[in-house]
């Protein structure tokens, strides 16, 4: 395994759609692998894959609440959405930088594993943001083109 770059925001692959992964080989799991460790030494909540310069619709999420819980996403599409929820929305892609970002409070993906299996995942309130900000990312859309503004250190610090 090994750390790789997160992109920052003004690289041309955070801005260009991802092609969907057709080989589930050891490339994949090597990316795979890599991402996740990369998400946990940035202390992300999401990684995906545009995001250290590879085109393909690949994302991992930490679905842990105390410990990290790696979820890996290959070839992602969003099934279901509800609620609502308008909230700081931050990007290892865009460091030190919060929006308001309108979001569901709920959303299910469907996904293949790293080994081209289907299943699906659920999420509420940071798991429903964090499928919707990764999906994004692999339609090369950036959550700073939805937000409403960004946030001000003075709001950020405000429940301190």
């Amino acid at each position: 395994m090994g750390l790789r770059k997160i992109l920052t925001t003004r690289d041309p692959a955070l801005h260009k759609v991802c092609k969907p992964v057709t080989a589930f080989d050891g490339k994949l799991h090597k990316l795979l692998d890599d991402m996740k460790e990369t998400l946990l030494d940035a202390c992300g909540v999401g990684l995906a894959a545009p995001q250290v310069g590879i085109l393909r619709r690949v994302v991992v999420v930490d679905m842990g609440a105390e410990e990290p819980e790696l979820l890996e996403l290959v070839n992602p599409e969003l099934l279901e959405t509800s609620g609502e929820q308008c909230g700081a929305e931050g990007c290892l892609s865009v460091p030190g930088k919060y929006g308001l970002v309108k979001r569901p409070n709920y959303a299910r993906v469907r996904a293949q594993d790293r080994d081209g299996n289907w299943f699906e995942a659920e999420g509420e309130a940071l798991i429903a943001r964090c499928f919707c900000h990764e999906l994004d990312h692999l339609d090369g859309i950036m959550y700073t083109e939805i937000m409403d503004r960004f946030l001000t250190d003075e709001e950020l610090n405000a429940g301190d």
